[in-house]
């Protein structure tokens, strides 16, 4: 198998996952994705149809048929227009008229149907002619409607997703106005489509794989983050509090405590009210030194106090708060649309990893889990 195929067939099956993930998946799941999974679905069909027709294997098998004919071009850019305009709530997502949008890919679709099954040679000239002008109809429309897709970028709300639908765009215009150009200068018979093909093919199998990356994954989770943080805010001027049960002192060896080492200590007083009423482990870059600096103490002493009082180090101590705050963020029904690793992130931790280990760690289970436990 040739480098050319490997991307393809993995392109391929990553866009039909891709979009059936967004439309199965309560995460995703929203009227904007549902035409960026339709897209992405019907990019990697198209891609599957040019990747046999590239390397000979394209057969007139009905299943190959029916999808040929659906693919058409037309089709791609008004779904890429359609996500934009419910990503950024326009009024026009309800708009009659944006029906109309979808006339050159049907007729495409009459156009292709009616030519499997004509076989009158006077008929098929006339025929031949209508598709050459629907064809060229596509052309003008394709561009057209990436234009007009650009004119309700400016209607996003906030700077990222503005900055992503844009990125989206751009890659969009690029792939889709090099097929228009590229079939023009291949009529006038300045280049030889075929191996131009192969090009925006490969560009095509890109922009699948940056979809998945940067435009659903990264970006929502950025978004998810973004909402996370206003209920948090909202959360942190509320009664909810997460604390920690600190062990009973006899659990905590005598040759460790001392008489000014304990609960009562003021110092430890002191952390528990800036974990429990400010909650600076939400900070994920918090670490001893800028504990000790706010106490006015010592690196060391922050650590001795800790240790002695709780039996845990001063990571360990600070993770059970991001623990108890992720699970009561998991409790909680305004934060059951967002992704797990998304709260983790905004409850203090720094990564994935810390996250799902010190979560185990200190609860047994992973955060799936517990979530499905307590829903």
């Amino acid at each position: 198998m040739s480098l050319l195929s490997a991307l393809f067939n993995i392109a391929i099956f990553l866009g039909i996952l891709l979009g059936v993930i967004i439309l199965r998946s309560p995460i995703f799941k929203s009227a904007a994705n549902k035409y960026l999974a339709y897209a992405v679905i019907g990019l990697s069909f198209s891609l599957l149809i040019l990747g046999l027709e590239l390397t000979g294997s394209y057969e007139q098998s009905l299943p190959f048929r029916i999808i040929d004919i659906f693919s058409s071009g037309a089709l791609f850019p008004v779904l890429i227009l359609l996500f934009i305009v419910n990503q950024v709530d326009h009024p026009f997502r309800n708009s009659p008229q944006r029906w109309w949008l979808f006339v050159p890919h049907l007729l495409w679709i009459f156009h292709s149907g009616l030519d499997a099954v004509i076989d009158s040679p006077i008929i098929q000239v006339f025929f031949d002619m209508a598709g050459g002008l629907l064809f060229l109809l596509i052309l003008v429309f394709i561009p057209s409607v990436l234009i007009y897709a650009y004119t309700f970028i400016k209607y996003a709300d906030g700077r990222r997703e503005k900055r992503w639908l844009t990125q989206l765009w751009f890659w969009v215009s690029v792939i889709m106005t090099s097929y228009v150009s590229s079939v023009v200068l291949s009529l006038l018979s300045y280049i030889e489509f075929a191996s131009v093909l192969r090009t925006i093919a490969l560009g095509a199998v890109f922009l699948i794989h940056w979809i998945t990356y940067v435009g659903v994954f990264k970006f929502r989770l950025s978004k998810d983050q973004e909402e996370i943080r206003a209920l948090v805010k909202k959360w942190k001027s509320g009664s909810v509090k997460p604390a920690i049960p600190l062990p009973p002192q006899d659990s905590v060896g005598d040759e460790k405590r001392t008489a000014s080492l304990t609960a009562e200590n003021s110092y430890f007083k002191k952390l528990e009210a800036l974990c429990t009423n400010e909650r600076i482990y939400l900070d994920s870059t918090l670490d001893r030194l800028q504990v000790a600096e706010t106490l006015g103490i010592s690196p060391g002493y922050v650590s001795q106090i800790v240790n002695t009082i709780t039996g845990d180090n001063f990571s360990t101590y600070i993770n059970r708060y991001r623990v108890e705050a992720v699970k009561l963020m998991i409790a909680d029904a305004e934060f059951g649309n967002y992704s797990l690793l998304a709260i983790g992130l905004e409850a203090g931790f720094s990564s994935k990893t810390t996250f799902y280990t010190a979560f185990k760690k200190l609860t047994g289970m992973t955060p799936n889990v517990y979530r499905k436990t307590h829903k």
